[in-house]
């Protein structure tokens, strides 16, 4: 039997150094697991980008990566957050349940070599990403 790790915190910060959007993420111990996570803005108005970002900078994560599916909570209404969720995974579902979508989808198979980022999506440098 595994057992979750201690979930990760992940932000993603303003021009300035404002939390603007963050996530905790929860892996099974050892790989081909399903990681959780639940993912929102700080503010009820974010401009377009931060929350993408957030995605990309969760589904980067080399503990995701190394998992097969994931589960998202997200805030019903977060069309930015669940558009990015779909392009990065396969065989998805979404399903809302009260104020929150539950997404869940498989991990594509085909990882990106060590050192590549993200096509597009990547954090400006207004918004990066900072891991606790």
């Amino acid at each position: 039997m595994t057992h979750p790790r201690t979930p990760l915190h992940v932000e993603i910060k303003d021009e300035a150094d404002r939390t603007v959007a963050e996530a905790e993420v929860t892996t099974a111990d050892g790989p081909e697991g399903t990681v959780r996570t639940s993912m929102h803005a700080k503010d009820a108005y974010v401009p377009p980008g931060p929350r993408a970002s957030l995605v990309d900078t969760v589904m980067d994560l080399p503990e995701v990566q190394a998992s097969d599916r994931v589960e998202a909570a997200i805030p019903y209404g977060d069309g930015e957050s669940l558009q990015r969720l779909r392009e990065r995974t396969e065989d998805s579902q979404a399903r809302v349940a009260g104020a929150t979508t539950l997404f869940d989808a498989n991990i594509p198979s085909s990882r990106r070599p060590d050192g590549e980022g993200p096509a597009d999506g990547q954090p400006t440098d207004s918004e990066q990403p900072r891991h606790e």
